[in-house]
């Protein structure tokens, strides 16, 4: 462990998180956004599904671990949804269950600390044409479609009304940017960078918009060693030095 201790947010799930370093992704967004204010660590497991992480939860976010995350953002269902395969074999979960061991892995994160936050990442849709192109030359049987996707995002989004976690629908959101369906997925099913740019836009206005105390958005939250330094370039009038500490300029982006 390194100091100063700063708020962890934990980004826990399937391929689309183990993912969210790569290629722009919005993991790594966020990992710039939060630079110096929080440490952002992925747990991240691709081919995952709910039925999976609920297995290991106990040994990902242990209940006496010294410290607790401060955000935990939690994204599986899109490899449930995907249609049964005939040998039983494969990852997908049948909706009811989906929804209960979401509802055990929401639960279960609430209970490590009083102040911890989650945000749920409903399902995602889908490139149909590119996924059925793909998935024939490397698995059998693979049904993945929208309209599976729209029911398990649904079903997360109505979990998280019920049990009053906040929740970004990717379904909906993937689908209002231009051309999603080339612009979005790198295989149809996985995220570009400009897909990654929807998600952390999504999930920055759910920072910003929630009612938290103390607020987990990034203007709102301290930054690491900001006071000022006689070790700085020194600025124009020759007498003080420019603090870099909370500078944007090198984003491509302006955040919200």
């Amino acid at each position: 462990m390194v100091g100063p201790s700063r708020p962890q947010f934990v980004l826990f799930g399937s391929s689309i998180v183990q993912l969210s370093f790569s290629n722009g992704g919005w993991g790594s967004i966020l990992s710039d956004v939060y630079a110096r204010k929080a440490d952002i660590l992925l747990r991240g497991y691709c081919g995952w599904n709910s039925r999976r992480a609920v297995q290991v939860l106990d040994r990902v976010f242990p209940k006496d671990a010294a410290t607790q995350p401060s955000l935990l953002i939690v994204y599986f269902g899109g490899n449930d949804s995907i249609g049964a395969h005939s040998s039983g074999l494969g990852p997908h979960v049948p909706l009811p269950e989906y929804v209960e061991n979401m509802r055990k892995i929401a639960l279960h994160l609430k209970s490590l600390s009083d102040s911890i936050r989650i945000i749920f990442l409903s399902c995602p849709p889908v490139d149909e044409v590119r996924v059925s192109r793909g998935a024939s030359r490397i698995s059998s049987e693979l049904v993945r479609t929208n309209d599976l996707c729209k029911s398990y995002s649904e079903a997360c989004k109505e979990l998280c009304q019920e049990l009053d976690v906040k929740v970004v629908d990717l379904f909906t959101a993937i689908q209002q940017r231009d051309e999603w369906m080339t612009a979005c997925f790198t295989d149809g099913i996985h995220l570009s960078a400009e897909g990654s740019k929807v998600v952390a836009a999504e999930i920055l206005k759910v920072l910003k918009e929630a009612e938290w105390e103390p607020s987990l958005h990034w203007k709102s939250m301290p930054t690491e060693f900001a006071e000022n330094s006689p070790y700085y370039l020194v600025a124009a009038d020759g007498k003080t030095t420019l603090n870099p500490s909370d500078w944007t300029f090198h984003r491509e982006i302006q955040w919200d």
